[in-house]
């Protein structure tokens, strides 16, 4: 069962990846001391070792005090970039489990994501510190109402690329590079009757295809009942024309579905990074009116 925050619990905010700016870990620490919570921040999550907040062992100290934590009721995630797979396997999740906290974050991030999904606790796809000061008042709320247990929905725009349907079931997934990367972790079942999220930054429309045939290979793709795609942003061509467009790219994975596709949801490498939750079991609608996900917020997911 997950907690539904109350008056002064405790945020503790850890850097499991690349290092961050302490201005952005300060404003963020501000912003949820102003909104009645207690914050934390980890021992190394302002420190520095190269590309890394700090070594590994120290980012997998700080990630640990985090689970095991007594008090936390949140362990927020200060930014992606890389990082996360060079400790998920060193962790003991057991205290975690028993006790089990809001894990949040985006982008490499997935890889605790992914994690959690196979052990049946849903975590929050959700803007960091890093971004909090360019976010739109839209997407830090999102994070306040999840984090205190509202019913989540989340609304899109029709696009001309979408794929009207309904599905039912949990949500999967993040950032497709690193759903690509972990694949060999995961077995086909994890997919099943799942909506999978995908999003991702700074690809080439053929790395995009590459990673698409990864999942169509895996089985995963015909598994799932639904799929959400969010931001693709600074998605690039090369210099000989790919020949297709992102969503025709996509589509060209799935039509054989004939499942319920949403583009453009307000969900990941962006300014309106709006809260998505994983491992709860939801329901998407698309129509010609656009496409929404309800989310109800299981306290229970199994």
């Amino acid at each position: 069962m997950l907690p539904k925050l109350q008056t002064n619990d405790l945020i503790y905010i850890c850097s499991p990846a690349k290092g961050i700016e302490v201005e952005h870990v300060h404003f963020a620490k501000e912003f949820f001391i102003q909104n009645g919570y207690r914050v934390e921040i980890a021992t190394h999550a302002l420190g520095s070792n190269g590309y890394f907040s700090g070594t590994i062992e120290e980012r997998l100290t700080d990630f640990q005090v985090g689970l095991n934590h007594p008090e936390a009721k949140v362990i927020l995630c200060a930014r992606g970039g890389y990082g996360c797979m060079q400790i998920m396997d060193k962790l003991d999740w057991s205290s975690f489990e028993n006790n089990p906290k809001h894990l949040i974050g985006f982008s490499d991030v997935t890889a605790f994501h992914l994690m959690l999904a196979q052990k049946n606790i849903p975590s929050l796809h959700a803007t960091m510190p890093l971004n909090f000061k360019g976010n739109t008042p839209e997407s830090l709320r999102s994070l306040l109402y999840v984090l205190k247990g509202t019913p989540a929905s989340i609304s899109a725009q029709n696009s001309p690329f979408n794929q009207s349907g309904a599905a039912c079931g949990k949500v999967i997934g993040g950032n497709l590079a690193m759903v690509h990367a972990l694949l060999p972790r995961m077995k086909k079942e994890d997919f099943s009757d799942k909506i999978l999220f995908l999003e991702d930054v700074g690809e080439h429309l053929y790395q995009i295809d590459r990673m698409l045939y990864g999942l169509a290979y895996s089985g995963a793709l015909d598994e799932i009942s639904g799929l959400i795609l969010g931001g693709f942003t600074s998605v690039s061509d090369t210099d000989s024309p790919f020949g297709k467009s992102l969503e025709e790219i996509i589509l060209a994975h799935v039509l054989h579905r004939k499942i319920p596709v949403a583009f453009g949801f307000p969900c990941g490498h962006q300014n309106d990074n709006q809260t998505l939750i994983l491992g709860d079991k939801s329901n998407l609608t698309v129509n010609l009116s656009g496409s929404k996900l309800i989310q109800s917020f299981l306290e229970n997911p199994t």
